[in-house]
């Protein structure tokens, strides 16, 4: 459960690390949701695409599964081993900003963290035979800088030392404060209803706009 400051505003709850993984539905009609999704999604597909584009580059150029030469792709070095899994990771990331909410935060988190954790491996293995990636001093900072994108992106709004009272992650943390769900649930139909009415007035002025269009010129 969740501490509070004497001012009421709540503090991250003492659950420790596991604790921010808890899973929690965000409903896109809602505002607070919906920005949320679109800053997860963001992330995911910049750091995704970035990383199939360097992948492909790597493979185009049909380098040796582990070797340790000196090609380079964006001034990083690179081989068929590291290609490929760029590759995969970049796609499991798009699986995450095609899929958005939750789900993408998490991804962004894990993938982010193991980027980081990578750094600090491949940094132990530059110069030995284990250097399987083929890293380099600059793999490695981008391994860490990529990994810090990528965890910023998952924790906004959901690692913070406030959160406020409609965030879905404080609502998830404190299941106490559920009993307000039905107000929630009014604001999310309240969100669909005016999405659904801008809808129909851009498809009437669509529509109004076509006649005008194809109306003949009277005064010809």
């Amino acid at each position: 459960m969740g501490t509070f400051t004497t001012s009421g505003s709540p503090r991250l709850p003492s659950t420790g690390p596991l604790g921010l993984l808890r899973r929690a539905r965000l409903d896109e009609h809602l505002p607070v949701d919906r920005r949320l999704s679109r800053v997860y999604r963001i992330g995911a597909g910049l750091v995704g695409l970035g990383l199939v584009v360097f992948g492909a580059l790597g493979i185009t150029q049909n380098l040796d599964m582990f070797s340790t030469g000196d090609d380079t792709i964006w001034s990083l070095n690179t081989n068929g081993a590291l290609s490929w899994l760029s590759i995969v990771v970049g796609l499991v990331l798009f699986f995450g900003m095609v899929r958005g909410g939750n789900l993408a935060s998490t991804l962004n988190m894990l993938i982010g963290a193991a980027f980081v954790l990578s750094g600090f491996v491949n940094l132990a293995l530059l110069e030995t035979g284990a250097n399987v990636l083929n890293f380099r001093m600059p793999n490695v900072i981008f391994s860490f800088a990529a990994g810090l994108l990528l965890m910023s992106f998952g924790m906004y709004g959901r690692v913070s030392g406030r959160l406020p009272h409609d965030n879905p992650y404080w609502r998830v943390r404190h299941p106490e404060a559920g009993e307000d769900a039905p107000e929630r649930q009014e604001h999310a139909e309240h969100g669909r209803r005016v999405l659904d009415e801008r809808q129909r007035e851009e498809t009437a002025r669509s529509a109004s706009g076509a006649v005008h269009r194809g109306a003949p010129d009277r005064h010809g």
